[in-house]
């Protein structure tokens, strides 16, 4: 973090739209680990393996129209066959194969807990795309009724133990490399 400002000073300075988001952030988990003037970094803070709070927020309109500008990480592993479902299902929901990574950006930790249970979900296959946005549709709307909305309340999993990353596989051998850089010396 800055040594002259805090987090909860930096946003003052940040749109509405962003600022409202990251302030039930630092109202939940204080302020963060790290800050610059556009980025706000929580380690470890609840079930999450990070949360950034950014100045820059994005217009979405699933299931309504609201802004993201809260993103909510954790170690995951997604199968690369699962990554069109999951894009279909939210275009806020960040899978990252060789990372090991998945994310949701919102406008808030709620929505974000929606996002991934729902994402998990599909992966696992006890959803599919269409159900998990409806059930979407139907959580965020009894959020507005004060009804029970489960989904929004924790994590409904447990996220990897930071083994999730997926390195691929290697395709191009030692010699091949050699050969290639040799072939660009005689060249070059």
């Amino acid at each position: 973090m800055t040594t002259t400002q805090r987090g909860s000073q930096i946003i003052s300075a940040w749109p509405n739209e962003s600022r409202e988001a990251a302030e039930l952030v630092i109202q939940a988990y204080g302020e963060p680990q790290e800050a610059t003037d556009t980025e706000l970094i929580w380690h470890h803070p609840g079930q999450w393996k990070r949360i950034v709070a950014t100045r820059e927020f994005y217009n979405h309109s699933f299931p309504a129209p609201h802004n993201d500008s809260v993103e909510s990480f954790i170690d995951y592993r997604v199968p690369p066959g699962k990554f069109t479902a999951l894009a279909e299902f939210d275009g806020s929901v960040i899978a990252e194969r060789t990372a090991g990574e998945i994310s949701a950006r919102c406008h808030d930790e709620q929505a974000n807990f929606l996002a991934l249970n729902l994402a998990h979900e599909i992966v696992s296959g006890e959803r599919s795309v269409e159900d998990a946005r409806s059930y979407y549709a139907e959580e965020f709307l009894n959020a507005r009724r004060k009804q029970p909305t489960p989904y929004m309340e924790k994590l409904r999993f447990s996220p990897a133990d930071g083994n999730a990353a997926d390195p691929d596989e290697r395709t191009l051998s030692d010699e091949q490399l050699q050969q290639a850089v040799e072939q660009g010396k005689q060249q070059g």
